[in-house]
């Protein structure tokens, strides 16, 4: 079989430039575009020498059309605003679209999911293999524990993250949802300040740590009476994501148009 021909959007940036380095070393996938923002000092560059992995032959553009043209994937870890333009697109191309962009509106996971009607997307919170096992253990914790089990999600990221609680924190507050039956959008508690009161039966909380170069860490807390659980990741580099995505990618290749998560691409169901 041929390679993919792959799409990193955002590729200037500190997961775009992971992105074009795991590619470049995936036999199985081919680097054909490079987008980043209109008006960068970088466009005209290439990917590959930004990256550090040597000179690819892929100039920087910031020409959308211009880079699905000829594509069979986008990887896509840039912000709301320019995943929803390139959703549209690539539902209209018919090319795999992967999402590891956070930060979306309700209403902007309806638009996803309107566009996965056309193409496979696989849209997911993080990842990595790691953190989705991770997920799939909180849902199972969740079940077997019960509500007598007070669940709180601390994570951590580096300084210059903009969306709070995380991608990943929100996938494992989704999961600890499903263990029990109930709604997150009903029971999470974002945060707390001044007289609160008593902690809300069934709550899921979240507390929200920024600083320095963590590339992110997640602990699910389980707390009932004389004894806590709790379960924990850690990433210490980019690629991690990076694998991901790019498995993540050629698992759709062939697929029937939906909208997938990275429990899908893995197995985990």
């Amino acid at each position: 079989m041929t390679p993919m021909r792959l799409v990193v959007a955002g590729a200037a940036g500190r997961m775009g430039r992971a992105l074009v380095r795991v590619v470049a070393e995936t036999q199985a996938a081919r680097l054909v575009a490079a987008l980043t923002r209109e008006g960068s000092p970088l466009l005209g560059q290439d990917a590959g020498a930004l990256a550090g992995c040597g000179a690819l032959g892929v100039l920087l553009t910031s020409d959308p059309l211009r880079a699905i043209v000829d594509a069979d994937a986008i990887l896509d870890f840039t912000t709301p605003a320019l995943t929803l333009s390139l959703a549209t697109l690539a539902a209209q191309a018919r090319v795999v679209h992967v999402i590891g962009t956070t930060g979306f509106a309700p209403g902007d996971l309806a638009r996803l999911s309107a566009a996965a009607r056309h193409a496979v997307v696989v849209r997911s919170g993080n990842m990595s293999l790691g953190v989705n096992l991770l997920a799939a253990l909180v849902e199972q914790a969740a079940r077997a524990l019960g509500p007598e089990f007070d669940v709180e999600i601390v994570e951590m990221h580096h300084r210059l993250k903009v969306d709070a609680p995380s991608g990943t924190a929100l996938l494992l507050g989704e999961a600890a949802a499903k263990g029990r039956g109930i709604d997150l959008a009903g029971h999470a508690v974002r945060m707390r300040d001044g007289h609160t009161g008593v902690r809300p039966e069934g709550a899921i909380g979240f507390a929200t740590l920024r600083g320095g170069t963590v590339v992110g860490e997640h602990s699910v807390i389980f707390a009932g009476t004389g004894e806590r659980l709790v379960l924990s990741h850690a990433a210490e580099d980019r690629a991690i994501f990076a694998r991901g995505a790019v498995k993540a990618a050629l698992w759709g290749r062939g697929r029937k148009a939906g909208l997938y998560t990275m429990r899908d691409v893995l197995g985990l169901g």
